[in-house]
């Protein structure tokens, strides 16, 4: 068996979904020479978010991990649309993850090891990145988590 990114994303039980649209006046990803930023990213699956609300009051930090998880998943799909290949990916550098939190919650960092765990399981010492978790009031369409990548391309 050939060991690629895709083969790893099917492994996981992971088919990539078609790149979401932009929801306003932006572009999915931008690529400026060997680096891409994609927009942020919210955890939707089959076009519905796959949870709403926010950690710590109406979701646990689990929900929130799958939430993540989601959400890398469809930094996935767009950065395979910019490229038209996972296999160009030289390293993601860095992901944001903005986390809809009640007050008082202060898991942001684990429910940020949804989208970490992935990348790394999936793209090996290539997924490996610098890391920023965010609480926010509050997020688009009720999302709990949103999550941005600056990736290298090879």
């Amino acid at each position: 068996m050939v060991d690629t990114i895709e083969a790893r994303l099917a492994a996981e039980g992971v088919t990539l979904p078609a790149a979401a649209a932009p929801a306003a006046n932006y572009v999915p990803f931008m690529r400026t020479g060997n680096l891409l930023f994609t927009s942020g990213q919210l955890p939707l699956s089959d076009g519905k978010l796959v949870a709403t609300g926010l950690l710590g009051r109406d979701l646990d930090t689990a929900a929130g991990r799958d939430a993540a998880r989601a959400c890398a998943i469809n930094i996935l799909a767009q950065i395979k649309a910019a490229t038209g290949d996972l296999e160009k990916i030289a390293r993601i550098v860095k992901i944001t993850v903005f986390v809809a939190s009640a007050p008082g919650f202060t898991e942001q960092h684990l429910v940020a090891n949804g989208a970490s765990d992935l990348l790394a399981k999936v793209l090996g010492e290539r997924g490996r990145h610098a890391r920023s978790a965010v609480g926010t009031a509050s997020l688009p369409l009720d999302a709990p988590v949103e999550i941005e990548a600056i990736v290298e391309l090879g």
